[in-house]
């Protein structure tokens, strides 16, 4: 069985996928961008910034899932150019207490709204 996760706090999906799915003990959440909840257009203001908003949107869903950030194994950052990795490490490192999840980061040609940063994650419930 799988469950949907949907949250108010976060983007809705602007195609066919969910903002999260539950199958079994497992989470996966989408690839989330910094899309403002109301106007659904980009939030472009620095990397950092783009990066602190998806992390805090992420956050959401991993809470509507019954999870945090505690319980992520697994993340993928896409980025639009990997000359941003060190300030994208700079802030996703303040979200995990301790022993930080495996990761892959990628650098993508385009991101969904022209975003700079995209990050999906994968989460064991507690």
């Amino acid at each position: 069985m799988k469950r949907i996760i949907q949250t108010d706090l976060a983007p809705a999906p602007i195609g066919p996928y969910n903002q999260a799915v539950i199958a079994g003990q497992l989470v996966f959440v989408s690839g989330t961008i910094a899309m403002d909840l109301q106007s659904k257009q980009l939030i472009q203001t620095s990397i950092k910034e783009e990066t602190r908003i998806v992390m805090e949107y992420i956050g959401e869903i991993l809470k509507a899932a019954g999870c945090s950030f505690d319980n992520v194994v697994k993340a993928t950052i896409f980025l639009n150019d990997m000359n941003h990795f060190i300030q994208v490490n700079e802030v996703y490192a303040g979200y995990f207490k301790s022993h930080y999840p495996a990761r892959a980061t990628i650098q993508a040609a385009k991101l969904p709204k022209d975003a700079h940063v995209e990050i999906s994650v994968e989460a064991v419930l507690p």
